[in-house]
């Protein structure tokens, strides 16, 4: 199978086959990504990917005729399966029409949040607009979708079919290259109706019901409708896409997409006590998957991306929260130039170490935030350790590059411990190869591809994180650990509140731990104050256990900041 995806600043072009019996990740090429001036055309960038692919395999993967060779020949040449993600292009810009403002109004909007969609404008009953209002507001916003959604089954229906008429006047004023496509996700009984009323204004889609009852959402239905209209806009905006579609059997995913597909996968297959998060910090947006016992909660936030919208973090936060996670000291004026030229030029590397503490630091604040807002899908009682905390997840799945290629595993852990603050017992895996998205894309042809590549070393796990919760003052000792080797060697510590320790354990070995909390501290076994006995396997940086608090609270001195910084660092080897 060959897996390419397309991202704002990198194309991979990734190749899996059978050895021995078993699917294995064999290679990855990359090049820069084509989608913007001079070339403007991503099949360039996807074929020099596939060339680097290519000389490092040895074998030949596209024919005489500029085509991918499929089924896989012979003399080994070709493939038998491709599949394809993308995550370049500017966001999706939306308008969403609902019903109510406070029910089907936000539910849709939650729907264009579950892929790269920038919400431009609303319209509801609620908003009390004019309708020559209503037609200004869709026509000023220009948009490239308009979902509509409103009414649940069997409920209102003169209502909606007034809001779609707005909508159709206002696409049949607009130019008919410059026409959005139209989602319609509301009262089915209505659907047919709302086609009819669009006609030939802008073309149109249907998908059940977001909201078919006032307290039940469903988004997954819409949210599989809504990756065609994604396909068939990136295909007008970008050339080159159609060509994906096309190789791919019309089965191109966006990125994120893909990547909740694996989170949602391996949380039916993890703890389902607890659920799995999956966080990837890339340039065109950061996107936060949790699942829960199958159920996905996908956020995709291109407000919060690493290059060219990195602005966005400063307009959701203030300069000085991105500030409090610089290692090294770095004036206020060189943050925001900073960032001002990674908007203009996104693929640029940091070249000091200056200009590396602010990605760092860029990277620590886009997960807080998308956090932040994602946590609203997190399900009430999932094991949530206290109020503003994360609930129980185990694993972690972290991907992106300002991660993969930070200067050591340590930073890497560092950024995500910071940034995350998971809580309990959980192993935290990094996506070294970035192929999160390309198994997610090949789960729905050959989902044991899939499993076998998840159960090979192809991903990295940093390390075994305990992260006792304790409102004790700094210093307390807060737990007492025993520790059992494989060997029978035992080693026995106790831990203080505000402290970051490292337990040496060899990538792959086992050992058990026994925990015992202090002072009412919580690590996830029952409630404050209670232990027990847990098997760990080392990761890249053995066991590591979390006491700074949780929430973290730095210190307000820039000194004494930096300093805690360095100390932790080192502590974690980097």
């Amino acid at each position: 199978m060959l897996a390419v995806d397309v991202g704002e600043i990198t194309t991979r072009a990734v190749l899996f086959d059978v050895v021995e019996g078993r699917y294995r990740f064999l290679a990855i090429g990359e090049a820069p990504t084509t989608a913007r001036p001079p070339v403007s055309h991503i099949s360039e960038g996807v074929r020099r990917a596939i060339d680097e692919l290519e000389e490092i395999t040895g074998r030949r993967l596209i024919g005489e005729n500029n085509r991918l060779i499929v089924p896989e020949r012979s003399d080994a040449a070709g493939v038998d399966m491709f599949v394809a993600t993308l995550s370049a292009g500017p966001p999706l810009q939306t308008f969403v029409v609902g019903l109510l403002e406070e029910v089907s109004l936000q539910s849709a909007i939650r729907l264009v949040g579950t892929t790269y969609g920038q919400v431009v404008g609303t319209l509801s009953l609620n908003d009390h607009k004019k309708p020559e209002e209503r037609l200004d507001a869709i026509l000023h916003a220009r948009p490239d979708l308009i979902v509509i959604a409103g009414g649940i089954e069997g409920g209102a229906a003169s209502s909606v079919l007034k809001l779609v008429e707005s909508v159709r006047l206002a696409c049949s004023i607009l130019p008919a290259d410059s026409r959005p496509e139209v989602l319609f996700v509301g009262n089915q009984a209505l659907a047919e109706q709302a086609r009819n009323r669009i006609g030939h204004a802008g073309r149109f889609y249907h998908a059940p019901n977001v909201r078919p009852g006032i307290d039940v959402e469903q988004m997954a239905p819409a949210q599989t409708m809504l990756q065609e209209v994604f396909r068939s806009i990136r295909s007008q905006q970008l050339p080159g896409v159609s060509d994906l579609v096309d190789w791919s059997g019309k089965r191109l995913l966006p990125t994120a997409s893909a990547f909740g597909r694996m989170v949602r996968f391996l949380s039916k297959v993890y703890d389902p006590a607890k659920g799995v998060l999956g966080v990837d910090v890339g340039a065109s947006a950061t996107t936060i998957a949790s699942a829960f016992g199958g159920e996905l909660h996908l956020g995709v936030y291109p407000e919060l991306g690493l290059g060219s919208g990195v602005t966005g973090i400063l307009e959701r936060s203030q300069i000085e929260a991105l500030m409090r996670w610089l290692a090294i000291e770095v004036s206020e004026d060189y943050v925001r130039d900073y960032l001002y030229n990674k908007a203009l030029g996104p693929a640029s590397l940091p070249a000091t170490p200056e200009d590396l503490a602010i990605e760092h630091a860029m990277a620590r604040q886009a997960i807080r935030a998308a956090l932040t807002q994602a946590e609203v899908g997190f399900p009430r009682g999932a094991g949530r350790a206290g109020l503003g905390l994360l609930p129980w997840f185990e694993p972690i799945l972290a991907a992106g590059s300002v991660l993969i290629r930070a200067p050591s595993v340590a930073h890497s852990l560092l950024i995500l411990l910071d940034a995350i603050q998971p809580v309990g017992i959980t192993t935290l895996v990094l996506d070294q190869n970035s192929l999160t998205p390309a198994l997610g894309a090949a789960s729905g042809v050959n989902p044991i591809l899939a499993v076998q590549i998840l159960e090979s070393a192809a991903f990295l796990s940093l390390a075994t994180v305990v992260s006792p919760v304790s409102q004790a003052r700094p210093g307390t000792p807060i737990l007492h650990v025993r520790v059992t080797y494989e060997s029978g060697e035992e080693t026995r510590f106790d831990v203080k509140q505000g402290a970051l320790e490292a337990l040496p354990l060899p990538r792959g070995q086992s050992a058990r731990l026994r925990l015992q909390p202090l002072h009412r501290a919580d690590v996830g076994m029952g409630g404050p104050g209670r232990g027990g006995s847990v098997r760990v396997v080392g990761g890249a940086l053995g066991v590591v256990i979390d006491a700074r608090g949780r929430p973290l609270r730095l210190p307000t001195d820039q000194v004494r900041r930096r300093e805690l910084y360095k100390k932790w660092l080192w502590t974690l080897g980097g």
